[in-house]
């Protein structure tokens, strides 16, 4: 006789074994309509998936991410089911879904061609009429050995399983899967394929590379319209795009995957760390600098050598073994460790805006998103067990405070103790109660994923949301027991004896060059005036008008103002269309009136153009939007 518990705390209770669907009909039809998977017990299943003892149970509907995943999960085995009914001879490979959307991977001898997404589509189409069931099949190895004999990727999937294999049957296709599904094809209420890529067979560039075919699915056309909407937007707001048209970074061969900053784009690198110092100047932050170059027995005590090896790069001096540091924090605890600490110079906040190279596969470069050298705003604190629950507050604060100021609101999530974990649970339970506190006393909502902190330890992640609602994940606050110990890092206490300091990583930008590609991206290269490269251009109507606008060019250059005068025999037109490419937040137009009335004309960017003013009131206007960094 299970009770089950709903998330508003109700409580049913059935005289038998009962499923989530069931459960729905009882609550409301209408939620059962809407109904795709459900969580029992923090396990996502199926809507027919038996309960035979008390559970908490949530209803699954579109609106619900991990309904949508389960909706996405589906839509990529219907992709595969029309796949092998066009190209019988495409060998399957897996379909998961995906942050934005969905995948199937695919071994076929001739590359997917252009037209070939319009007749997959078409044929899904069908098979999501047909609105057949997903019915989920259990099996023994054997029998799906024997079931998949054709399918070498399956076969390969079925010899890792450590439990026995189950598959889902819709229609007459029948695809290894552990599930959950929706409870039929017809609940893909709209779907898209959006383009193909190659991929190697479970990422390792030594297996086979396979053709991969991603896609986004919705439970409505409105929904899938208006993602598709936001693509558009994204495309035409893509930092590669607006960084070539404002000649802020390029990318050579010479050096694959590592930017390079024109004058431009340091103008706004160097804006974001003189107002990130400032800020951590306020919280009383040590800067460091620490070498890109250390030599291979540090790596080793980190343990950076044994676990991250493969993503760093190397090299020998005098016959020594060094690499290239992929991170910070040990090259900063040599820093800490350089003398013996006192708990009266306790908490210590040491930040370095440090050089990092990693290795990235040449598949997943992306632009200034995923790059092989980038700069990491990288703080450790070290401070008693006593101090680390306001540590973490400030953490909080100061990270907030500063992607406000960029125009970024953050949600929070608050990751635990996995299984396998360092340090003790006493430890962890302190630590993670730490974090917990501080975040119930700055009154912040956040997500808790259970088990999913780092092995060093539990840790707090910020995610900012941009213009297009898209999330990225940036800042993070992690309390670390690993290093402590594996460096033996410890103050004197005052009663005279050592003890070891608890360890805080901390970043809030991340990655620097990454958090200007999101910037870009944000601001559609529209920049807040205390950012832009150039603030305010000035563009006189013909060369009779050069000598007053060249009078104000040099008041506004000597203002502190960024600026510019374009003087070039072009026409007015053309000097406007390239200000506005360049996105410049003030052009001043200088032409007989202005001249005769000692006035100016200001036209903004986003086309609003005021006659007449003076130009003392308007450098004061720009100077206080860059002073309070609107």
């Amino acid at each position: 006789m299970p009770n089950i518990t709903l998330p508003d705390g109700t409580k049913i209770r059935f005289v038998r074994e009962t499923t989530p669907i069931k459960i729905a009909e009882k609550i409301d039809l209408g939620l059962a309509k809407k109904a795709l998977a459900a969580k029992v017990d923090g396990k996502i299943v199926d809507l027919d998936y038996k309960i035979k003892k008390d559970a908490e149970l949530k209803i699954l509907t579109s609106d619900d991410k991990e309904g949508l995943d389960v909706l996405r999960h589906s839509a990529s085995h219907v992709l595969a089911h029309a796949v092998k009914k066009l190209f019988p001879k495409a060998k399957l490979g897996i379909g998961p879904a995906i942050e934005n959307g969905f995948y199937y991977d695919f071994d076929l001898r001739k590359p997917f061609r252009p037209g070939d997404l319009k007749k997959i589509e078409k044929e899904m189409q069908k098979i999501i009429d047909a609105d057949n069931e997903f019915e989920k099949i259990s099996m023994t190895k054997a029998g799906a050995k024997k079931r998949f004999k054709d399918e070498p990727y399956k076969l390969e999937l079925i010899e890792e399983l450590a439990e026995k294999p189950t598959a889902y049957k819709e229609g007459d296709f029948i695809d290894l899967c552990s599930g959950p599904h929706i409870p039929s094809a017809g609940k893909i209420g709209a779907f898209k394929l959006l383009k193909t890529a190659g991929a190697y067979w479970k990422g390792d560039s030594n297996n086979p590379q396979m053709q991969r075919v991603y896609g986004i699915a919705f439970a409505s056309k409105k929904d899938l319209d208006k993602y598709l909407h936001k693509i558009e937007e994204a495309e035409k707001r893509d930092h590669r795009k607006i960084g070539k048209e404002m000649d802020l970074f390029s990318f050579h061969t010479e050096a694959p995957g590592m930017p390079f900053f024109h004058p431009n784009g340091m103008i706004i690198i160097n804006e974001i760390i003189d107002y990130w110092r400032e800020e951590h100047n306020k919280e009383n932050y040590k800067e460091v600098k620490t070498p890109i170059i250390l030599r291979k027995r540090l790596w080793e005590q980190s343990g950076h050598w044994d676990h991250y090896k493969e993503n760093m790069y190397f090299t020998r001096i005098d016959n020594i073994d060094y690499a290239v540091k992929p991170m910070n924090c040990p090259a900063q605890i040599l820093i800490f460790k350089n003398r013996l600490r006192s708990y009266r110079e306790l908490p210590m906040r040491m930040a370095e805006f440090g050089l990092v190279h990693r290795h990235e596969l040449s598949g997943v470069l992306a632009g200034l998103f995923r790059v092989r050298a980038f700069i990491q705003d990288d703080a450790h604190h070290y401070c008693t067990e006593e101090q680390l629950k306001d540590e973490i507050k400030l953490i909080i604060d100061l990270t907030l405070r500063i992607y406000k100021t960029f125009g970024f609101d953050a949600e929070i999530e608050l990751s635990t103790r996995p299984e396998k974990a360092m340090g003790s649970k006493e430890v962890w339970d302190k630590a993670e109660n730490s974090l917990k506190e501080a975040l119930k006393e700055k009154k912040i909502k956040y997500k808790l994923n259970p088990g999913e902190g780092a092995f060093y330890g539990p840790k707090i992640d910020f995610h900012i949301k941009d213009s297009l609602e898209r999330n990225w994940q940036c800042g993070t606050i992690q309390v670390d027991f690993s290093m402590p110990e594996k460096f033996n890092i410890t103050y004197e206490a005052k009663d005279n004896t050592k003890k070891r300091v608890v360890m805080v990583h901390r970043a809030l930008l991340g990655s620097l060059e990454r958090f200007f590609g999101i910037l870009i991206e944000h601001h559609a290269g529209k920049f807040p005036v205390w950012l832009a490269p150039e603030q305010v251009r000035v563009v006189s109507v013909s060369d009779k008008f050069n000598k007053y606008a060249e009078k104000i060019y040099n008041e506004i250059k000597e203002s502190g103002i960024r600026t510019y005068f374009d003087s070039r025999v072009e026409s007015v037109g053309a000097k406007i269309r390239d200000a506005r490419i360049a996105r410049i937040p003030y052009i001043i137009l200088v032409g007989e009136k202005e001249q005769k009335s000692k006035s100016i004309a200001v036209r903004t960017r986003d086309n609003d153009i005021k006659y007449g003013l003076k130009l003392s009131p308007f450098i004061k206007k720009v100077l206080k939007e860059i002073e309070e960094r609107k």
